[in-house]
């Protein structure tokens, strides 16, 4: 299927994915009294006198903002907020098709940090998450920071932290299948994703990394982001130098999210024997599947769906959210991170683990449940959720 050519037929079909649907009808007096004035007065009495009723009489506990700044949208670069709309209602749809969350594409006509941090923040009201998306690096670093300590509800990165949470699900059972122990990764793009996943693969202590961008092995005499410069003193605990092939050599795991076709079958064969490679730009990977294959790779991923092992972030972020929203969490934490990692990879069992099977598909009708059910225990667990104050 030409899927380029159907996507701009259905678009234009349908003007845009979303709509909006009430959830009763109004047929006569009694119902717009009921839904508009008078009756409505009553819940807003409730609300002002108790706010934790907000979560009681509208919903905005099942509602989630999806909000970009349209400066990295997919593969396309700082395309704008109007050209990123089909992406951001696209992934409002999978939080209802996935999650049966409400989301909203809130797509934003500045690229200024306080801009946008004072826009967003001033929507908690009305909304129980926020989804950050399509933000450049390093810019999303400091909007998600700021807005994490400004705002009482989660705020979410996906790229970041979705992408990171699957890449270290994956890897989880890559090493299970492996039994790799205290494994050298090698981290080849060290943007938002990269920054992310690098981040907590440390803090999951799953192997030592080396993070790795243009200008090669990452090392403190470099020129740095503000990501990079926060990760420095905990990657690259060996002391390597130089290009991407020098870091490779003698790595157990490579972990792409950078550019097509920059890995050669000569690099997998530095790596040691029996390597994990996922390799996951989109739509062309930094190395053909069947290639790392042919040159020893025992476990490959990616970011497509027509090859097995896809690393697709639609595994994480709906029971995420889900799952916060249940608890009423006001962040998501790290806590709440590593036990979506774990929901996730054990829905894998040891016997079905292989080769070609070491993550779920995203639409295994499980995910969502166990990552939400997950979530939501380590949010109450770790204290990460709202305590009302009395009136």
């Amino acid at each position: 299927m030409d899927y380029a050519a159907e996507a701009l037929k259905k678009h234009k079909e349908w003007k845009g994915k979303l709509e909006t649907k009430n959830k009763m009808a109004i047929e006569n007096k009694d119902d717009l009294s009921i839904a508009y004035t008078p009756g409505v007065a009553a819940p807003c009495l409730e609300i002002k006198a108790d706010p934790k009723q907000v979560y009681t009489y509208t919903g905005k506990g099942n509602t989630v903002a999806v909000v970009s700044d349209g400066s990295a949208v997919l593969g396309l670069g700082n395309i704008g907020p109007e050209a990123g709309m089909p992406v951001m209602e696209g992934k409002c749809v999978l939080f209802k098709a996935l999650a049966d969350i409400d989301a909203v594409p809130l797509c934003l006509n500045t690229q200024d940090t306080d801009k946008l941090v004072e826009i967003i923040a001033a929507l908690e009201p009305s909304f129980g998450g926020i989804n950050l998306e399509d933000i450049a690096a390093p810019r999303c670093f400091e909007v998600e920071a700021r807005l994490k300590e400004k705002m009482n509800i989660p705020v979410f990165h996906d790229d970041q932290h979705g992408t990171a949470i699957v890449v270290c699900s994956a890897l989880y059972n890559a090493l299970r299948l492996t039994g790799k122990e205290e494994p050298v990764i090698v981290v080849n793009g060290a943007g938002s994703a990269g920054i992310a996943i690098a981040t907590l693969i440390l803090d999951m202590e799953l192997g030592n990394v080396i993070l790795v961008d243009r200008q090669g092995i990452l090392t403190k005499d470099m020129e740095l982001t503000s990501g990079q410069r926060k990760l420095i003193d905990r990657v690259n605990k060996e002391g390597k130098t130089g290009l991407l092939a020098d870091a490779l050599q003698g790595a157990d795991v490579f972990i792409g999210v950078s550019a097509p076709h920059i890995v050669s079958q000569d690099m997998i064969r530095s790596m040691n024997p029996d390597p994990i490679v996922f390799a996951m730009a989109n739509p062309v990977p930094e190395i053909e599947r069947d290639d790392a294959l042919a040159a020893g790779a025992k476990v490959v991923g990616t970011g497509r769906s027509d090859y097995p092992n896809q690393i697709n972030n639609v595994l994480a972020f709906p029971g995420i959210f889900k799952g916060a929203l249940q608890a009423q969490a006001t962040e998501i934490n790290e806590e709440m991170k590593k036990a979506a990692v774990k929901a996730i990879a054990h829905l894998v069992s040891d016997e079905e683990l292989d080769e070609n099977y070491i993550i779920v598909s995203a639409l295994d009708p499980r995910v969502v449940d166990a990552v939400s059910r997950a979530v939501a225990q380590a949010a109450r667990e770790s204290g990460a959720v709202r305590e009302w104050k009395e009136v």
